[in-house]
């Protein structure tokens, strides 16, 4: 089966996560393939709407860090690529957060125009507990929604928001039932795929500009604060712990 599971109908390109065995964290492959789609989608005639889903329990709980898995030089410009291509992309993208987002996974939904979410998902901020620090423009798309305390409060304590949480604070734009979220997402998704593409592609790059004036730069700082971060001794610690599933100790260096 393929990780990222890709079906175009009635004008909605619909992209699922499809790694439901680690509740779809993102390989390299499955990220770039994400990135792939979604900048082809800008340019296609036969593209009205993208919707980001996941397969399973979880929406994506973020980078596959599963075994101890490494970070390398390539992690970020990969998660990067994939928050330009939702941001960019000139086409409405709804997430429909069917699940747990976390990590990267929490950044993408985040940087989608409209998000629905599930009345059994949940919305982290997961990066301080392996000694990272939030990516995928989340340190601007957060602040953005929710203010700067809430912000934080993700951020540096990495407390989970239920769907009803997020949906309150202004965090996520719709909330549905377990049972009603496959046809509010649905009804959202054909609502978008027969309005008109002009007057979303206009409205979508001028709410992006007065709301994340400031996105390009939170990436840039994200990645070079994650890449420094990559290279300390308290991340080996995080990413040791969580693949040994104990509490992690860190040291400051």
């Amino acid at each position: 089966m393929p990780e990222l599971e890709v079906d175009l109908a009635d004008g909605v390109l619909r992209l699922r996560l499809n790694r439901p065995e680690v509740f779809n964290a993102f390989s390299r492959d499955m990220a770039l393939a994400f990135a792939a789609e979604l900048e082809a989608a800008h340019h296609r005639e036969d593209v009205r709407a993208v919707v980001l889903t996941g397969t399973g329990a979880a929406f994506s709980t973020g980078a596959d860090i599963s075994g101890g898995a490494a970070f390398d030089a390539e992690t970020m410009p990969t998660a990067n690529r994939m928050v330009r291509a939702v941001v960019s992309c000139d086409k409405p993208v709804l997430a429909a957060v069917n699940g747990v987002a976390a990590g990267i996974g929490c950044s993408l939904a985040l940087a989608a125009d409209l998000q629905v979410a599930a009345g059994s998902a949940s919305f982290l901020l997961a990066f301080s507990r392996v000694g990272l620090m939030p990516d995928g423009g989340s340190s601007a798309t957060v602040a953005a929604s929710v203010g700067r305390a809430r912000a934080m409060r993700m951020a540096l304590l990495a407390e989970p928001l239920t769907a009803q949480e997020a949906y309150d604070a202004g965090l996520i734009s719709h909330l549905a039932s377990d049972d009603d979220f496959a046809s509010l997402v649905d009804k959202l998704a054909g609502r978008l795929a027969s309005g008109p593409p002009l007057s979303y592609a206009a409205t979508k790059r001028a709410i992006n500009a007065a709301t994340l004036p400031g996105l390009d730069a939170a990436l840039e700082r994200e990645r070079s604060g994650q890449e420094l971060l990559f290279r300390t001794s308290d991340v080996a610690e995080g990413v040791a712990a969580f693949a040994e599933r104990r509490r992690p100790v860190f040291h400051g260096r």
